[in-house]
């Protein structure tokens, strides 16, 4: 296997998430790459949990695909899926590449954003 680095992902909030439950969920969320698989906290009957959660995967091929998964936590019944998204890490590849030179360390060189589309709570990007 070739290592490549480490890549650290930020789950910070989820905003107008669905109910899954009676009235609330309770969110969490799952990424998914390769045999890799790492999760938030759960947040109890909230559908606007702030999560805060640094996840970190290891990177050996950048062209094999990250998955996004949020849940519901349910205690007596499978947990309820309320959304994905799929998402490439070649750009950020690339841009490790770059010279760092007149870049600032708060750069963004891409953000998710949310959508309403079916069974879907983010775009790809």
């Amino acid at each position: 296997m070739n290592f490549l680095g480490l890549l650290g992902i930020h789950i910070e909030r989820g905003v107008n998430l669905a109910i899954r439950d009676l009235v609330s969920s309770d969110p969490y969320v799952i990424i998914k790459m390769g045999k890799q698989k790492v999760k938030t906290r759960v947040v109890k009957k909230n559908l606007n949990p702030e999560w805060n959660d640094d996840l970190t995967l290891t990177i050996s091929d950048p062209h094999t695909p990250i998955y996004l998964y949020v849940y519901d936590k349910d205690r007596f019944s499978m947990d309820d899926k309320m959304g994905d998204a799929e998402f490439d890490i070649s750009p950020f590849v690339e841009a490790v590449k770059m010279p760092l030179e007149g870049l600032a360390n708060d750069s963004i060189i891409t953000r998710v954003r949310p959508s309403r589309r079916e069974s879907h709570c983010f775009e790809r990007w």
